[in-house]
């Protein structure tokens, strides 16, 4: 493959082996983080925060998954400045061995009946360790994904995070399905909840022989050799870089989409308080379905931004899952599982993922390789930080008993991707600016025909 100035060469099995680290990392650290949601949903208001009023117990359980928000953002820089400065490797070691351990601890913890308030305080504290560490994780992965990447196949190559991300929730339901449906309600409130937690043992293990096989990235062994790493990248970051940040805080803002899907979408078809009535096993299959399809739409939308553009995916994503989101929460509250099904498909499965396959390359391209890490986490933390609170909100704002639940979620949901589309449309395009120009304002793509000459390199 001719080498474009400042590029690096690429070996292709590191390339490979990056994005196999990618997915199977992420796919192990989400699967942590989302049967917590999950449990957030359907368990945790009557194991934890016992309540005569069930709205209170909902609103209470929800807000703890937000909880895991609010941390995300102290992680993102603790974990972007230790990416930064040690390397992109070090960094996904680290955050996946706190985020095994708080998990397994989640499924030791004892309930409220138990030992009464100590057993909400001790799950808020172990849900703040999930987030801090799941900060890293997205920016470290996309980083060092994007940088083992050849030139031309940066989007394709980078979305396998993502595709991990799913994957890992797909595993999550899956877990809880097959306990859901066969065990006694009462067995499995008692115990059976805990064995998703405690599996988490082989986050651990599997997660730490996968990410020691990858080399450090060219670009950051580069910039080590040469004696260039940034000593304090976050402030470098914020100097340089806060234009770009604003945006990504701002299109981070489409985790909206599964906060609806997964989380008040949960809460909302199952909890009797709301009394629509769906069964947990026949909800939790509506998420697993959408990111079954999720996981072949991923790599496919990845390649398209290849082709034409980071931007055009996200902005019609985001546009698209918005709106579709009124048609989803409508299906629930006419308890049509088959509607629910095919609007969740549309939504979370296909549309959504104009956005979330292309995000892992778009964000860290927008950044230097010196700050790239530091960057992204912030950033894109604490837009997700924002949406944290939002279950607790949907909750409070659609109450049990409330008419109009449908219009009024999905107004807040459409407005809030309208603000991440117009973010896309204001930053620069990305594809076709070679390594070392990541990050310049005024960067000069490659000519289409001599980047178009690449990419057909790289793809043969």
């Amino acid at each position: 493959m001719s080498a474009i100035p400042g590029d690096h060469a690429h070996d292709r099995q590191q390339s490979k082996k990056a994005a196999a680290s990618a997915w199977i990392g992420s796919a192990l650290e989400y699967y942590d983080f989302f049967i917590y949601a999950t449990a957030a949903s359907l368990i945790f208001p009557q194991l934890f925060f016992p309540s005569n009023n069930p709205t209170v117990a909902i609103v209470a359980s929800l807000a703890t998954y937000g909880v895991g928000y609010v941390s995300r953002p102290i992680g993102a820089f603790v974990l972007g400045h230790w990416g930064d400065t040690h390397g992109r490797k070090q960094v996904l070691v680290l955050c996946m061995f706190l985020m095994g351990f708080s998990t397994i601890a989640v499924g030791l913890l004892p309930t409220y009946s138990q030992v009464g308030i100590l057993a909400p305080i001790l799950l808020v504290i172990l849900r703040l360790i999930q987030g801090f560490a799941v900060a890293g994780e997205i920016s470290g992965a996309s980083s060092m994904t994007m940088e083992h990447a050849p030139f031309g196949r940066r989007g394709f190559f980078a979305s396998f995070t993502l595709q991990g991300v799913q994957a890992g929730q797909i595993l999550a339901a899956a877990v809880f399905l097959p306990l859901a449906a066969y065990m006694p309600t009462e067995a499995f409130n008692t115990w059976g909840w805990r064995i998703p937690f405690l599996l988490s043992f082989i986050v651990i293990i599997v997660g730490y022989i996968i990410r020691r096989e990858v080399d450090e990235t060219p670009a950051f062994a580069a910039e080590e050799k040469q004696g260039e790493v940034a000593r304090a990248p976050i402030v470098e970051a914020f100097a340089t870089s806060w234009p770009d940040m604003l945006r990504v805080v701002c299109m981070a803002l489409m985790n909206v989409i599964p906060v609806v899907t997964t989380i008040f979408g949960a809460a909302y078809a199952v909890q009797a308080a709301y009394g629509v009535g769906f069964h947990k096993d026949v909800y939790l299959w509506i998420p697993v379905l959408g990111n079954i399809l999720a996981v072949v739409v991923i790599p496919m939308v990845g390649n398209l931004s290849d082709k034409i553009g980071r931007r055009p995916p996200i902005i019609v994503g985001a546009l698209g899952s918005g709106l579709l989101s009124f048609g989803y929460l409508y299906a629930i509250s006419i308890a049509n599982v088959p509607l629910a099904i095919v609007m969740s498909l549309l939504m979370w499965g296909v549309v959504y993922q104009g956005y979330n396959a292309v995000f892992p390359s778009f964000y860290p391209e927008l950044f230097p390789t010196r700050t790239r890490v530091s960057a992204m986490a912030i950033s894109q933390n604490v837009g997700t930080a924002i949406t944290a609170m939002l279950p607790a909100l949907f909750a409070t704002v659609a109450p049990p008993g409330s008419a109009n639940i449908p219009l009024t979620i999905g107004s807040i949901a459409l407005a809030i991707t309208a603000v991440a589309a117009v973010a896309a449309w204001s930053a620069r395009e990305t594809y076709r600016i070679p390594m070392k120009d990541l990050g310049q304002p005024r960067a000069v793509p490659l000519p289409q025909a001599e980047y178009d000459r690449l990419r057909n390199q790289a793809m043969a």
